[in-house]
């Protein structure tokens, strides 16, 4: 089995890389190095293997799309930095992007042969009272169940809900209010109940959100991400749910760790455990599809760490820590 990691070029690495991760061991072996890309850091697969990647050239950021031989098709880009976030549509045919440094959602319309062409783009405004909030940083852009696309805002403190029509047109539908200073940056949503898990970035907490079914959240519960005591720096990354639904995993930036919650019976959450990840900055992680193991990449240690998970309890156990690819911010099957 493939596993794929986008990362940041600042310093050793050169794009995209693959390794095989075995699925009865949970071992990782065999990196190389998929497509030489500038800092491609989330990336994200179409059902015909094509490939869509945070991208840059000399002209500007923005998004890269690759065929399922991992051959450049092309660049999207404009002046300024490249997305954060990037999604697929399979339905529509399109692709959503995110760019934190300029708070825009951007959406692009795949062409026959998995090109992008830029379909419509919309810029957030606010800001919120952390240093980090002077302006809109969108984080996150991505579909809810019944397909509208939701953005997280980390510098104005919003999820935005928006209508999209065939042709990649978007209109607003609502926003949801976040804590002031919370900073949501990724959101996953249960499988079979009408709620959704919003990682805030800023203030290391997870909110519990009622999703309506028409774009529209509302809290339920707030729970921390971290120890009780711990007061030094600390920045959440993702969060990811487990297929059947019982546990509900996050990171931690900083304090390096994972925090594993049990989904109650009215879907809020209870901590279970708090585990260090064995390395420094996990940026992104990833439950295997058989949700036997779970996968982390560490930013600034260079390190994978694979944990097996325990079905009946959610708990995790660390299997290896030794993997290297270099300065990793993305895990994906």
């Amino acid at each position: 089995m493939k596993i794929y990691f986008g990362t940041y070029t600042k310093r050793s690495s050169e794009g995209i890389y693959v390794a095989d991760f075995d699925a009865q061991t949970g071992q990782l072996s065999n990196l190389e190095l998929l497509a030489k890309e500038n800092n491609p850091t989330y990336l994200a697969f179409a059902k015909d293997g094509s490939l869509y990647t945070v991208g840059a050239t000399e002209a500007g950021g923005g998004i890269a799309a690759y065929d399922a031989n991992a051959q450049l098709l092309n660049h999207v880009v404009e002046e300024g930095a490249p997305l954060c976030y990037v999604s697929v549509d399979e339905d529509r045919g399109l692709v959503y992007g995110a760019n934190y440094h300029k708070g825009q959602v951007l959406v692009y319309k795949r062409q026959d042969d998995g090109s992008l062409v830029l379909s419509d783009q919309v810029t957030h405004t606010g800001s919120g009272p952390h240093e980090n909030q002077t302006s809109a940083h969108a984080h996150y852009a991505d579909l809810t169940p019944d397909k509208y696309l939701v953005a997280c805002d980390l510098g104005c403190d919003k999820v935005f809900t928006y209508q999209v029509n065939p042709d990649g047109k978007l209109e607003a539908l609502a926003s949801y209010q976040s804590t002031p200073g919370a900073g949501p940056r990724h959101l996953t949503f249960h499988p079979t109940t009408k709620i959704a898990y919003l990682m805030c970035e800023l203030n290391s907490t997870i909110e519990v959100l009622i999703y309506d079914g028409l774009g529209r959240f509302e809290l339920l519960q707030t729970i921390s991400t971290l120890p009780s005591g711990y007061t030094d720096f600390n920045g959440t990354a993702a969060i990811r749910i487990s297929k059947d639904a019982r546990f509900v995993y996050a990171s931690n930036r900083g304090h390096d760790s994972i925090a594993v919650y049990k989904v109650l019976g009215d879907a809020t959450l209870e901590l279970i455990e708090i585990v260090s990840s064995h390395g420094k900055t996990p940026r992104d992680f990833i439950l295997s599809p058989d949700n036997r193991f779970l996968i982390v990449a560490h930013q600034d240690s260079d390190n994978v760490t694979v944990f097996s998970r325990n079905a009946e309890t959610g708990k995790l156990t660390e299997i290896s820590h030794d993997f290297q690819v270099p300065e990793a911010v993305c895990v994906l099957f």
